[in-house]
Parts: structure tokens; sequence; C-alpha cells
């Protein structure tokens, strides 16, 4: 990896006549009734609207209707138009064969009911095409996408994505919608080690460049379920969550070379900004806050459970150690947006060091409390509470200064 941020290269802006800058590829699978008005469609839409020279493959999975017939008739009737033919089904398995076959510096596909207003179609390539990004996917769940389905799908489309958060940490929003794009460049890395041929495809492609450190692109979209889809949503749940199994012990157990993805693919780190420019700092406090509180909470309830057996000393101890811990986790990850076991001793330590601050502003208080009142649980909270927030802010800036000012 480079020292300094660089963006990959643009796409070449004035292209040969005859090389297509984006390749769209629409799978299909018995198809014969919507492929053509959906091919023709789409053609009309990038004559008028896509300034550079493209490419439809219909990417047929296997089918045993008129599909091919229809494909060949197309291909004949407009010259931007291709077919490849495959002899197994999955969509996964046609999009590999097709992107790995295809010229075209940047990719896309989309679903061939064209349930995604196809204006979304050049903001999608666009930033792959300048260079700014490596993939993009059109998103049903922005705030500012619209969205026409039924209650059932809804669910079933949020409740997956919240798993796949949960799940394999991904932070992408849909990785469902049928409508996504990469650079040609990065798909020769990542298709190789995509194993999935049919719906989960998607989902680990982007699963696989989130962790190699690519950018990916969303773009809100409008979208209209199609009531004719021929999708099994049973068949393809359980398929999902085998994938999602099968690539989480694949995460897990180092399977997957992100490692040589990152070094080779990712991004370079930003120049680091001046000393005195506090990046991020808002933000940083807000959430640093937020798990204090948290934090806090979790204290004086496990202070108070074992103020009883234990004494206030050692009940002190005990729930400030414990809290420690998971404070300093919680702000690795969240105020500071350090993850991976990199360097997480060293910020394990710097949380131990304000542990034994807040464990010294702490005992010392009691000390004194103890030495100059007779004891009084409230008045123990209260006191409790003001050292903590003073090791609070000593908390604070040992770990920024830990985690290298991480925005």
């Amino acid at each position: 990896m480079t020292d300094t941020y660089a963006p990959r290269a643009a796409v070449q802006a004035r292209p040969a006549a005859d090389s297509a800058v984006l390749d769209v590829v629409v799978p299909v699978y018995n198809e014969e009734a919507d492929l053509g008005p959906c091919v023709r469609r789409l053609h009309a839409h990038l004559t008028a609207h896509f300034p550079y020279p493209f490419r439809i493959t219909v990417a047929d999975n296997a089918s045993v209707d008129g599909t091919p017939a229809v494909a060949r008739a197309l291909a004949d009737e407009l010259p931007e138009v291709g077919v490849l033919r495959l002899d197994e089904k999955g969509r996964g398995r046609a999009l590999r064969a097709a992107w790995s076959a295809s010229p075209a510096p940047v990719l896309a596909y989309m679903d061939v009911d064209l349930s995604t207003d196809l204006a979304a179609l050049l903001p999608l390539v666009a930033p792959l095409i300048s260079g700014h990004s490596d993939l993009a996917i059109g998103t049903r769940l922005a705030r500012t996408s619209r969205v026409v389905r039924g209650t059932k799908r809804e669910v079933i489309s949020r409740g997956y994505n919240l798993l796949l958060r949960g799940a394999l940490a991904a932070r992408f929003s849909d990785a469902q919608c049928g409508f996504k794009a990469i650079r040609a460049d990065v798909a020769a890395e990542l298709l190789p080690l995509v194993r999935d041929t049919g719906w989960f495809f998607d989902t680990e492609l982007l699963v696989l460049a989130q962790r190699a450190g690519l950018r990916i692109h969303e773009v809100p979209v409008d979208w209209v379920d199609d009531p004719d889809s021929r999708v099994d949503i049973v068949a393809t749940a359980l398929a999902d969550l085998r994938g999602i199994g099968r690539l989480g012990r694949a995460l897990v157990t180092g399977a997957l070379p992100l490692a040589q993805l990152r070094a080779q693919l990712g991004r370079g780190p930003l120049p680091a900004p001046p000393a005195q420019v506090p990046i991020g700092l808002p933000r940083q406090l807000a959430r640093f806050a937020a798990v204090g509180v948290a934090s806090t909470l979790a204290y004086l309830l496990l202070f108070l459970l074992a103020r009883g057996p234990l004494g206030a000393q050692p009940a002190n101890l005990l729930a400030l150690l414990l809290t420690a811990v998971a404070n300093t986790a919680a702000n690795r990850r969240l105020t500071f947006g350090v993850t991976g076991r990199r360097h997480a001793g060293r910020h394990h330590l710097q949380g131990l060091l304000a542990f034994a601050l807040g464990l010294a502003l702490t005992s010392g208080s009691l000390a004194v409390l103890h030495a100059t009142t007779p004891p009084s649980r409230p008045l123990e909270l209260a006191v409790l509470v003001t050292a903590n927030l003073a090791a609070t802010a000593l908390r604070f800036l040992l770990l920024r200064l830990a985690m290298h000012h991480r925005p």
C-alpha cells in the first residue's frame, strides 16, 4: 500500500469508437416475454443518456423456453447487444462468466424486470468511470429512495441487511438490489474468491470488497416491485443463511487472503492532518459521551451488586476494571473507528492506564469520604459519579492520543 492517498486511474476519456466503456449484463432464465421489452428499453436509454460507448450482454442461464431465440434476435437487431449462453442455472454463475469475458473497464448488471429506474444508471457508474469508487450499488433503503413494494418483501429485505450487519459487519445498506456495478480491474481480483453461484453472489462480493478496503458507492434509487417475480423467497433465504455461515467461517479462520487484497487493492491512507486540526472531534465527543454514559451506568450497577458482599473499595475495583476493558473496546470501534487487531494491545494498555487513573480518583474519593463523614450509599454514588467524570475526561485524552486522532 502507498503512504498517501492515491485515487484509481479514470477510464479513458475518449475511448475508441468500437470499445465499450460499460457492459451491462442482464442475467435471465425463461424470460421470453420480458427480455425483448427490457433490452430495447435499456438500449434506448443508454443511447439517449449515456455519453460513452456501451454494450448489453444477455446472460442466459440455461433457459428452456424461447429466451435464447429472443436473445439472438435482439443481437441481430441491435449491434450493441451480445448473448452469452450458459448450460447451468445461477445468477452468480452468469455474472461471473459475463464479467470475466468482457473487455469493458466498467461492468454492471440489472434484473430483467427493470424494477430500478434507469435514471440511476449513470450516477451508478460515473464514480467508477472517474476512478473515485471501486464498486457501486443501488440502494432501496436510503432516506431519499422511493420504493413501492409489499410489506412482506420490505420486512425480509430490511431484516436480511440487519443480519448482514450483525453477522458479517457489513457497512453497505442494501445487498439485494439487482442494480450494481464494478470496475473490471477490481472484478478480476475478487471474482476468483467468490464461491457462490446463486443469489448470495452479490453479498459475498460486497463483503470481500469491504474487507479489502475498497470504496463502495451507494445510489438511492426509485424501485417498483415486480408482481411477477419468480424468486423463491424461502429457498433464497435458506441459501443466503448458508452463505452467511460459510463466509463468516472463512473470515474467522483466515481462509481468505484479505491482507493481500487490502495491500493490492485497498486505497492508501489519507495524508496525516496538521497536528493542530482535531479531525472529527465533535463526532468523537458525541460517541465517546454515549459510550461513557453506558459505561457509567454499568459501573454503578456492578458497584451496587458487589458493594454488599465485597465492601466499597473491592466493589469499586471490580466494577471499574470490568467496565474499563469494555469501554476501551467500545471506544476503539465506535468512537475512533479502529477495527482489526493491529495495535489492539497498545490501545488496551492505554485503557488500563486510564483505568489506573480512574481507580486512583475514585478510590481516593471514597477514602476521603469515609474518613470525613459517616458512610452513606447515596453520597457514595454521588462522589463516585463526580470522580468518574474527571476520569472520563482523562480517558478521552489518552485514548485519542493512542489512536492517532483517527476520525
